[in-house]
């Protein structure tokens, strides 16, 4: 069992207030990834986890047991909390092999040599590295030294396992298929992992959990596809998805039990049933419609339900391709499968489906109607 509790956690840096009141709970077996841009606080987060750091305020427990409570001036030592760490350097010592490096720290815990030399060898298996064994770490690629800091970091049958941003000395293509192998060395190990990451592809294709941060405070905290569908608010719309959202202005009002939005794409009407619990104003307010633009959806030919729109630039990607179009004063875009090829000026018919729609109050800036 590892869940994981923090509670009111203050951290400063001098009178830099980096942690602001944070409250997050981690159950057993989460991958909870820790998302958000540079200097958020997500990896003073996990320092604070592993006992790198203390903070000035909360409390910590895992499993029920306290191993940070500030107000008492409590605090367990990194090796009394049954965690392991892997950082974003890979940190293994030149001088040693493969085998030597992974093996030693479970002799630092006196651990007998048969079972030392069983449990490297299937860590060294697990991420399918143990030809490697006898190799020094510059005779390894980056992509096959990470595998032995993970490798080093899983041997021990932690009960966590913090990760601090592992894959970003890595090439694309080397991330891709390490995040395969951390899925699956999850799906295996049933631990309980926490992630740091700025990289939302990283975050949205591995976690059973996200974490979002927003300057030192949790902005929402949501699986995947929660995050992905309904952002709680403007700024983590705008953070997640690539290519980004779609955001356009509009004015809405409540009559007749139901929202009625107007913007320059098409006027919707939306049921109170799809409402979030965020107070709605009275009268006329501003608002901002945010659709996906993969939710965009493009016909040469008017049917049923399509708007005219114009075509601003269409750039074909191999894969995808992006379409930049204009509704009046508003520019939005499109994101088609395949190859796809419209000329600059070409009119061109455009359908959204409205339960695929975000809107935001854009006072509060907080989401007010959620998409299905």
């Amino acid at each position: 069992m590892s869940r994981i509790e923090l509670k009111h956690i203050d951290k400063y840096y001098g009178t830099n207030h980096v942690l602001r009141d944070l409250n997050l709970t981690i159950e057993d077996g989460d991958f909870m990834t820790l998302l958000g841009p540079s200097g958020c606080g997500k990896t003073t987060t996990l320092r604070v986890i592993s006992g790198l750091e203390r903070p000035q305020n909360g409390i910590m427990t895992i499993d029920g047991v306290e191993m940070i409570n500030a107000e008492n001036a409590y605090f367990a030592e990194p090796s009394k909390r049954g965690l392991n760490l892997v950082f974003q350097s890979y940190a293994l010592w030149p001088h040693m092999t493969v085998r030597e490096n992974i093996a030693f720290g479970l002799k630092i815990q006196k651990m007998p040599k048969d079972e030392v030399e069983k449990r490297v060898h299937e860590a060294l298996k697990m991420m399918r590295i143990d030809e490697y064994i006898d190799r020094y770490p510059n005779e390894l690629s980056g992509g096959q030294q990470q595998r032995v800091a993970i490798a080093r970091a899983v041997a021990s049958n932690p009960k966590l396992l913090l990760l601090d941003e592992p894959l970003s000395n890595l090439d694309a293509r080397l991330r891709i298929d390490m995040r395969s192998e951390l899925q699956r060395l999850h799906h295996e190990l049933k631990t309980t992992i926490i992630y740091v990451t700025h990289d939302q592809v990283e975050a949205l294709t591995m976690s059973t959990k996200i974490a979002l941060y927003k300057a030192g405070e949790l902005s929402q905290v949501a699986t995947p596809m929660e995050l992905y569908k309904n952002p709680i608010d403007l700024q983590a719309a705008d953070f997640i998805g690539n290519p980004r959202i779609n955001f356009l202005q509009g004015q809405a009002e409540m009559a007749g039990g139901k929202l009625k939005v107007h913007c320059e794409l098409r006027d919707y009407e939306f049921d109170k049933a799809d409402m979030t619990d965020e107070p709605i104003p009275e009268g006329q307010f501003a608002v901002v419609v945010a659709i996906r633009p993969e939710q965009v959806h493009i016909s040469t030919e008017q049917v049923e339900d399509t708007i005219p729109v114009e075509v601003y630039a269409s750039q074909p990607a191999g894969s995808e391709t992006l379409v930049s179009l204009r509704a009046g004063h508003s520019d939005f875009l499109s994101k088609e499968i395949g190859l796809a090829q419209y000329k600059i000026g070409q009119t061109v018919y455009v359908r959204v489906n409205p339960i695929r729609i975000n809107v935001y109050d854009a006072k509060s800036t907080r989401l007010i109607k959620r998409a299905q």
